[in-house]
Order: structure tokens, then sequence, then C-alpha cells
């Protein structure tokens, strides 16, 4: 165990002596894996992971997110119809954010028909559009044939609520160290990789990859076939149900993220949940 941490400590430079890391002068991101902080990276993550459950209630108290929150539950709970809750844009805010579709909150009319996708009809908006993602929130609440009484227990609306503030911290950690958010989702779900296509339809999962590949983000214009050769060239997905392979592969992407100044998403994701491809259990 000594001699392991004693090579993490000259590898990400655990000492805060202001030098280099071994791997940020190997890779040319010397003077630029430390963040706002003080840590690198890898520190980042470990107390990331270490305060979450105590960061991510001091976020559920911050007065914003509460009254976010408080405005949700308000109208979840006078809602009349599936309609009327969708139609108001508190409730759309926390809902869409909380299971992982934040980023798609300003297509007001795209979200309130797929989330009413009748599902059992092949040709619903959420089973013909490309992102899966409309497809498991609909499942999972199944406004189609249910109504409001899904959502409307007094369960789900603390699960929601709960999920809301923990996307809500995750989506901080990036201001301070960029990629932080999808370190924490990618080391959690990697052991459920099991092809090339899973990375490509994921933007976590994608960001990750491609960013510790030094794939460029114009890949996401090249036909598929291409996308799966970039990847599938350089890397042997079955390593990543090593958990070894995958706390360096994780290491690499934050610090390759570090070194741009950002997490590399393209248009940054509040999903960093395992809500993007599970949906929350409710």
């Amino acid at each position: 165990m000594t001699t392991s941490l004693g090579y993490l400590t000259s590898l990400y430079n655990f000492s805060g002596s202001g030098s280099n890391s071994l791997l940020a002068s190997l890779y040319g991101f010397a003077g630029r894996t430390v963040n706002a902080l003080g840590q690198n990276p890898v520190q980042a993550l470990a107390t990331a992971e270490k305060s979450q459950t105590q960061q991510v209630k001091a976020t559920a108290a911050k007065p914003e997110v509460k009254r976010a929150i408080d405005a949700f539950t308000t109208g979840v709970n006078s809602a009349k119809s599936v309609q009327e809750l969708l139609a108001n844009p508190k409730v759309m805010q926390v809902l869409l954010t909380a299971n992982g579709l934040g980023d798609q909150a300003q297509y007001t009319a795209l979200a309130q028909k797929a989330l009413q996708s009748d599902l059992s009809d092949a040709k619903s908006l959420a089973n013909t559009l490309t992102d899966s993602r409309w497809k498991t929130v609909a499942e999972t609440y199944d406004f189609a044939h249910k109504g409001l009484s899904v959502i409307q227990q007094p369960q789900v609306i603390t699960t929601i609520a709960d999920a809301y503030a923990e996307v809500t911290w995750r989506n901080s950690l990036d201001a301070t160290t960029p990629g932080l958010s999808n370190a924490l989702t990618f080391r959690g779900e990697a052991t459920k990789i099991t092809s090339v296509d899973q990375i490509l339809g994921d933007r976590v999962m994608r960001a990750v990859v491609t960013t510790t590949l030094g794939l460029p983000l114009e890949i996401a214009f090249q036909p598929l076939e291409a996308q799966e050769k970039a990847i599938s060239s350089r890397l042997d997905i079955t390593k990543f149900q090593d958990p070894k392979f995958v706390e360096s592969f994780v290491q690499r992407y934050l610090v390759a993220a570090g070194s741009t100044g950002s997490s590399m998403t393209g248009t940054p994701d509040l999903s960093s949940l395992a809500i993007r491809s599970n949906g929350l259990v409710v």
C-alpha cells in the first residue's frame, strides 16, 4: 500500500509542493492540473466522493435550490392534469434536471409531447427519438396510461427533489474541477459498458472516453462506423470490468479535461446521476 501511494503521490503530485505531476508533465499538461481550491483532479475526486452526502444536503438547503424544489412540489400537488403539470416551467425545470434531461429544458413542446408518449405505440415520439433518455423518463412516469398517479406519490416527489439537489451539486463541481461530475458518473457506470455503441449513445460516456483517448469533438460528425472504429481501435472495452483500469481511465480523463479548462461535453449535461441510463427508481 505504501509503495502504491508513493507512486500516486509522484504521479499526481499529492504533496502540494507546487511542482508538476509526472502525468501532467508526460502528457504536456504541466501547470494546468490544479483547481481553484489548490487540489489536483484526483484529490478533488476523492474529496467529492467523501463529502457527497454532506454536500448534497447543503446544496438542497441553498435558497435557490429550496425555492425550486418547493415550487416543483406545489406544482405537482396542485396539478389537475398531465397537460397542466407539464406546462408548468417550474415543474419541468426540476423534473427534467432530476431525470438527466436538464439540457433539454428549453425544448418545451418536445418535452411535453415526448413525456406523454404512449410507449405501446412504436410511432410515438419517445419511441422514435434517437435520444433514448426521453423513452426512459416517459416509461418511468407513464403519463400516457397512469396520468398523475405516479408523480403525485409523496415518495416519488421526494425522490425527484433529492435527485435535483444531487444533480445540482454534481454540476457545480465542474466550476472548480473541469470534468469532475462526468468522472463521478463514469466511475459508477463503467462496468456496465458492453459495446462501443453504448459509449457513443451516452453523453457522459462519450465525453469521458473520447477526451481520454484524445479524439476530437468533430468525430461526432463522422459516420457511425468511423466513430466506432476510432474508439475500438484504441480501447479494449472489456477492460472496464477491471476496477483498477477504470480508476486509471478516470484519472487520465480528469487530467485531460483539466488541461482544456472544460469537461469536454460540448453542451454540459446535468445528468451526472445513473438516472441517465436507468431512470429514477420511483
